[in-house]
């Protein structure tokens, strides 16, 4: 009976505190918004801002490897290499401490009082942000609560023979206790669930620093699994990320392993009377010491592991290619990644508009022939995104997000039909060439004046979706009124010049064709640009 209590006490205690910290980050993570996607994308080729932005989104997020995930994804679509990857790696295994900082305050006592604020918030609220802020503390309640119920439950270990054994081993032989964590962690998949368990442990008197120690270093190396596993079915260079994760934590642990006794009187010398705090510290100073003594020598571990996994291969440029499954588990990440992917799309659009139009101009067939060819990779984003999308709003979103999400949706469509649209020029083209159909100085002189307009205002639609700026939305709106106004005078403009004689009936239909399509792009980067609030 008194296992069973023991395992169904541990087992629901890691349970709630696992679900605390998920609660937390998702809480975090959408009362960040924007900030977050925006320190995203501004990882650099400078190490030490992707160690900054590493450790911060991974404080956010309450989870390093959530956030190796990401770069593994990010890295497979070719918008972050490997040395910016290494980076955020590094400061990925920084930002995890936080958690075990903050479990080895004795804050249990005020656990019961804050998941009572964070149920009374959660009631009343009204507004996604105050649903946040009650997820933030209700999270941060139950990971007390769970190391509570952690604490309780690990009692009785004191008074197992095998348990004083399996102390006994791996204070003797920090090998065992290396391997002990990164069995662990390779199994919960969190390193700070290790920690929170040892801290829960160490909290009854159970065991010393001398075997919590070596089981943390593993800790480091079983949280990799999450990447490794996140980069299976991924390319080479994904594979090489997590590959750079594994080395960083291995070639980090064999370099301070000799050095556990230093470790260990350092923290000892800091926290003297509490052992949770040791326990704490020196996860913290393990990881900023290995990420300063390896960051300059980033290089050499990208070159180790590009001699573990030769060759490398071509981004994929057939589908979507900034937004992957597996950055669903960060809404606010994969929303900024879809919008990425939405702005692709359009600019892929403007410029086989562009190319249609030269097309016609110029009467070459080969440009005929690339306008339909880029028709379908816009036609097959439309499905990729709007797929993901149906995913993502199937997320726990923030109010602004979930509003985004529906209007992606509603600017992939109109993209798709700028798209048409730019196809259906191309068609006429290809008409004009067979018909020999010629147009005058005058003719062709409208007909670009019109053309100049559209996509200037197509180019500020995109801009203003992209940059999510209000600024030049009311210009928009002022060139489409251009665009209909010149339409129409050069709609009666050419069927007087036929009643005149002066063009041929077949040469008037296709130059109608034309700026019809021309006025219908100028519609669609209309509600482009009207998307955003």
């Amino acid at each position: 009976m008194n296992i069973f209590i023991t395992i169904s006490g541990l087992i629901g205690g890691l349970g709630l505190f696992l679900y605390g910290m998920k609660l937390m980050g998702d809480g975090l993570e959408n009362a960040a918004g924007d900030k977050l996607k925006s320190i995203v994308e501004k990882v650099t080729s400078n190490r030490f801002i992707g160690v900054a932005i590493g450790a911060f989104v991974t404080a956010i997020i309450q989870s390093s490897s959530a956030t190796t995930v990401m770069v593994v994804s990010f890295v497979n679509a070719g918008i972050m290499n490997l040395i910016q990857a290494t980076g955020v790696i590094m400061g990925a295994n920084i930002g995890t401490t936080i958690t075990a900082q903050m479990v080895s305050l004795d804050l249990e006592s005020v656990a019961p009082f804050v998941i009572g604020i964070g149920v009374f918030i959660l009631l009343i609220a009204k507004s996604k942000k105050n649903r946040d802020i009650a997820n933030i503390l209700l999270g941060f309640g139950l990971l007390f609560l769970g190391m509570g119920l952690m604490s309780d439950a690990m009692k009785p270990l004191a008074e197992s023979d095998l348990f004083r054994e399996f102390v006994f081993l791996v204070g003797n032989n920090p090998v065992l206790g290396l391997l002990a964590g990164v069995v662990m962690t390779a199994v919960i998949q969190s390193s700070s669930a290790t920690t929170g368990i040892l801290i829960a442990l160490a909290s009854t008197g159970e065991i010393g620093l001398n075997v919590a120690l070596p089981i943390i270093l593993g800790s480091n190396i079983g949280t990799c699994i999450t990447a490794i596993l996140a980069s299976i079915g991924a390319n080479k260079i994904a594979k090489k990320a997590a590959g750079i994760h594994l080395a960083f934590n291995i070639i980090g642990t064999l370099i301070f392993l000799p050095f556990v006794g230093l470790l260990v009187d350092v923290v000892t010398k800091m926290s003297p009377d509490s052992i949770v705090r040791q326990i704490a510290n020196a996860h913290t100073i393990f990881n900023i010491v290995v990420t300063l003594l390896l960051l300059p020598f980033a290089n050499l571990l990208v070159y180790l592991v590009n001699k573990i996994i030769p060759g490398e291969d071509k981004i994929k440029q057939t589908g979507a290619i900034y937004i992957d499954d597996k950055l669903l588990e960060t809404p606010v990440i994969a929303s900024a990644q879809v919008q990425k992917e939405t702005v692709r799309m359009a600019n892929l659009a403007k410029d086989n508009f562009e190319l249609s139009m030269k097309a016609f101009n110029e009467g070459n067939e080969e440009d005929i022939a690339k306008v339909y060819e880029n028709e379908k990779l816009i036609n097959t984003l439309e499905r990729d995104i709007a797929d993901y999308l149906v995913k993502l709003s199937q997320t726990e979103l923030s109010d602004e997000i979930s509003t985004e999400v529906t209007s992606t949706f509603n600017v992939i469509n109109d993209v798709e039909r700028i798209g048409d649209h730019a196809k259906n020029i191309a068609e006429l083209a290809m008409e004009k060439i067979t018909e020999k159909v010629q147009y005058d100085d005058e003719e062709k002189h409208d007909l670009n004046v019109m053309y100049t307009s559209t996509f200037e205002a197509l180019e500020m639609a995109i801009t203003t979706y992209d940059k999510r700026d209000t600024r030049d939305i009311i210009a928009v709106g002022k060139l489409e009124g251009a665009i209909d106004e010149m339409e129409k005078e050069l709609r009666t403009s050419h069927i007087k010049s036929l009643n005149n004689r002066k063009t041929s009936a077949y040469g008037t239909v296709i130059f109608l064709d034309v700026i019809s399509n021309l006025e219908r792009i100028g519609d669609h980067a209309v509600n482009i640009a009207g998307t955003v609030q």
